[in-house]
């Protein structure tokens, strides 16, 4: 390998204008998908394929479908009985019903025709919509409407709230024509134009979340500008010269251009909250050159020749560049494991992007170095003049106390402390919940005005929050009308029965049976003792008519579907934390097993809404994330024991990096964030940072063995204040770019993740300045001694040093 390494750094220098050319043409066709580029939530993408609850919503979307947006209106002064207050209902509805992407037959509120009151009169039984045509004027008139809205069924606690002061307005979009950006701005401005102070009005539902998260897009981007500008301030400030500052700045930005654009030309859609993943790519960009940087410098201050240290450099670095950058593309491209398209094809591009960090970084790096002027401070960089001074110095003197910490005596305390941390990071990691961990949502602050708003509307309904179990017809393809049945109709109402007298019982249940009772009691001349319903067939059938009579399909389709096959038992719940998701489910599985599963003419399917979609996506992480994490682990064994030709060597990297993913998850569980699927990719990217600085530490360790003659304390030193000083530097800049998410973000999620990522760079560069050097100190493996590693050059400096002569060089 040693061979392959050398072909190709001579190769690379021999042709520079070639390669440099053939990256830059690369470059230009990279650029043309740019403005292909798309930047958008498909919300049927991030749900997992193949999950029984997330394949009951796909065919059956009518039924508790979450892209529902609520509007609640509610009278501060008073109840919503005022020809004000019910006007403003009035005027949203019908501005609602014009909101981009809207389906037109799934928009409600007390103004439609789709609530409606019965009334028996002498020519049958009348239902008819609770308001007419205008809005009522008179008392008399508002005196009528509110019987009206007494008399229906259904309309008061589902839209009107039980103390009369609130209302709601709800609409359903079309997915494959909703612009998330588009219909919140649409409707966030009806909603703001709609408050006074006689009235509050509230929105909520998954739309106006994910717009939420659209109108913080420019926000974003200019923080992650404020990022961008504080890792340049502090490379300027650690390097102070030009090739120092230049060179990351041109691999970052090549290997921004190549990635994006590879999205573009493949139509990848890049979700809005997945943003900081590229930004995390263009700081591993930064990493792994700031790593050439440093062994460029040190080589040319022995050498003096910028050609030969370029070239040199690659040789010494193409190992380790290639196994780091191969591992943290692995690390990305795993994660289409999970059965997520959204985080499928997020993987492939950011995968992609991770993998051509080989071409930008590895090898155009040294070629842009050898380019660059020969940088004045080259002495006090490479921190071997005690008299220097300055960060470099201070940080190599650091290290170095670091390095006495992991060998000698020390060291076995040292490894004291680092198997108790394993041991706590264990414990607490394997705790860490998988899901929602607060009310409304953990993307954005408690106090923003979704979070309130999903408060106020769970304070005066029964909540934002559903779980359907849908009765599926097996008669499809008929004329029959299974949901009107009576073994459908008595099943709707002994599974509402089961779930309201369960030790957590939902806050409200609906189904088409609620609608039959009253259909029931008009239809035998009014007497409420016809209300509860008879099983047989006929009389349910005639229940039913009477309950659509006047009506159709059309106004109970949200519990039936137009065909009449298909029905739902829709139960609310206030929040939908974990556990509240998981005593919902739990009680939903009993139900339908104490029910029945299986039915002649139908089937009991467990479950839509966004309590079940909820869980489908927790599911999918819980059940995949330690696949990931363990298949990962296996590659990488296989990987680095291959290119250190050692199992042992493979042991340690694994070791080293497995202790520093136990560490983050138990920061998220100090955190209290919930293991998601926004979470899954940024710890995924963690275990490939620790790998990455694993890998370049030990390769050193390996260089340094002839070099120190054999002495471990020696090699672990000169390896943890050299190679050490780029991982530190490294680390620390990205936790001075990531700070200011959460000082300035209007996403929680994103100042979390700026957390996060904080402590990923810090615990993985720890895991590698201390857990690796105590392993090699105490196992002293022999691997180092080889000089015929895939990954190592053992390049001895002091032969390359020119020989001094009495008249100069």
């Amino acid at each position: 390998m040693g061979t392959v390494r050398h072909a190709i750094a001579v190769w690379t220098f021999r042709n520079q204008v070639l390669a440099i050319t053939v990256i830059l043409l690369i470059t230009a066709i990279s650029a043309a998908g740019l403005p292909h580029v798309q930047i958008k939530t498909i919300f049927s993408d991030m749900l997992p394929t193949g999950h029984p609850y997330a394949e009951t919503f796909r065919d059956h979307p009518n039924f508790g479908n979450p892209l529902t947006l609520s509007v609640m209106i509610k009278r501060t002064n008073g109840d919503i009985y005022n020809t004000d207050t019910l006007q403003k209902v009035w005027d949203m509805t019908r501005d609602i019903d014009l909101a981009p992407a809207v389906d037109h037959d799934q928009v409600l509120s007390i103004t439609t025709s789709k609530a409606r009151y019965a009334e028996a009169t002498p020519y049958g039984i009348n239902m008819r919509p609770l308001m007419d045509s205008t809005v009522p004027q008179t008392e008399s008139d508002l005196d009528e409407f509110r019987a009206r809205v007494e008399r229906s069924p259904n309309a008061r606690g589902f839209l009107v709230s039980e103390d009369g002061t609130a209302t709601l307005v709800q609409a359903t979009f079309i997915e494959h024509r909703l612009d998330f950006g588009e219909t919140f701005a649409y409707v966030q401005d009806l909603v703001e134009s709609a408050r006074d102070e006689n009235h509050e009005v509230h929105l909520a539902g998954e739309p106006a979340l994910i717009g939420w998260v659209y109108e913080y897009q420019e926000q974003m981007l200019w923080i992650f500008g404020v990022t961008l500008l504080a890792l340049f301030a502090a490379l300027f400030l650690y390097m102070r010269n030009i090739a120092g500052v230049v060179t990351p700045a041109i691999t970052g930005v090549i290997s921004a251009i190549w990635g994006f654009g590879f999205a573009g030309w493949m139509g990848l859609a890049v979700d809005p909250l997945l943003l900081l993943v590229p930004l995390l790519l263009v700081a591993r960009a930064f990493s792994h050159t700031v790593q050439y940087i440093e062994r460029f410098y040190e080589i040319l201050d022995v050498v003096g020749d910028k050609h030969k240290a370029g070239e040199l450099s690659l040789r010494v670095m193409l190992g380790p560049g290639v196994l780091g950058i191969v591992t943290d593309a692995l690390a990305i491209l795993l994660i289409v494991l999970a059965p997520i398209p959204a985080m499928q094809r997020f993987a492939i591009f950011a995968g992609y992007w991770a993998l051509i960090l080989l071409p930008t970084s590895v090898l155009l790096a040294p070629l842009i170095l050898t380019r660059l002027p020969t940088p004045r401070n080259l002495h006090v960089i490479v921190a071997r003049d005690d008299s220097a001074g300055g960060v470099h110095q201070w940080m190599a003197r650091m290290l170095s106390h670091v390095a006495t910490l992991t060998t000698g005596t020390r060291a076995r305390y040292t490894a004291i402390v680092l198997v108790l941390c394993g041991a706590v990071s264990i414990y607490f990691g394997a705790a860490i919940k998988v899901g929602n961990p607060v009310e409304g949502s953990a993307l954005l602050w408690e106090d923003s005005e979704y979070n309130v708003a999903v408060r106020n509307i769970n304070d005066n309904f029964p909540g934002v929050n559903t779980l359907e179990l849908v009765l599926e017809s097996k008669e499809t393809g008929t004329l029959e009308k299974t949901a009107r049945k009576a073994d459908a109709v008595h099943t709707m109402l002994a599974l509402q029965d089961i779930m309201e007298r369960s030790d957590s019982p939902p806050r409200a249940t609906l189904s088409f049976a609620d609608y039959l009772a009253e259909g029931a009691r008009l239809y035998n001349g009014g007497d409420p003792r016809w209300m509860p319903l008879d099983p047989n067939d006929r009389a349910t059938q005639a229940a039913a008519s009477a309950a659509m009579m006047g009506s159709g399909p059309k106004a109970f389709s949200h519990v039936i579907d137009m065909k009449q096959q298909n029905a739902t038992v829709s139960l609310w719940y206030r929040d939908n934390r974990q556990e509240t998701v998981d005593k919902a489910l739990a009680d939903a599985r009993a139900a339908v097993e104490q029910v029945g599963k299986e039915h002649p003419n139908f089937t009991v399917r467990l479950g839509s809404g966004t309590i079940a979609l909820q869980q489908a996506v927790n599911d999918t992480v819980k059940d995949h994330y330690w696949v990931i994490v363990v298949v990962l682990s296996l590659l990488m064994f296989v990987l680095s024991a291959i290119a250190f030709k050692s199992v042992l060597a493979g042991i340690i990297l694994v070791s080293q990096v497995n202790m520093a993913n136990f560490v983050i998850i138990a920061m998220l569980y100090a955190m209290d964030m919930g293991l998601d699927i926004n979470s899954l990719l940024v710890a995924a990217m963690g275990i490939g940072v620790g790998i990455d600085y694993g890998i370049y530490l030990l390769a050193r360790v390996c260089d340094e063995y002839e070099n120190q003659g054999g002495d471990f304390e020696a090699i672990i030193r000169e390896a943890v204040t050299t190679t050490g000083r780029a991982i530190a530097f490294t680390a620390t800049i990205m936790l001075i770019g990531i700070m200011p998410w959460y000082f300035l973000s209007g996403l929680k999620f994103l100042a979390d993740m700026g957390l996060l990522l904080g402590a990923v760079m810090v615990i993985n560069m720890i895991m590698a300045l201390f857990v690796l050097p105590v392993m090699v100190w105490f196992l002293k493996p022999r691997f180092v001694q080889r000089d015929d590693l895939l990954i190592s050059e053992h390049l001895n400096l002091a032969e390359l040093r020119p020989v001094q002569s009495e008249g100069g060089v």
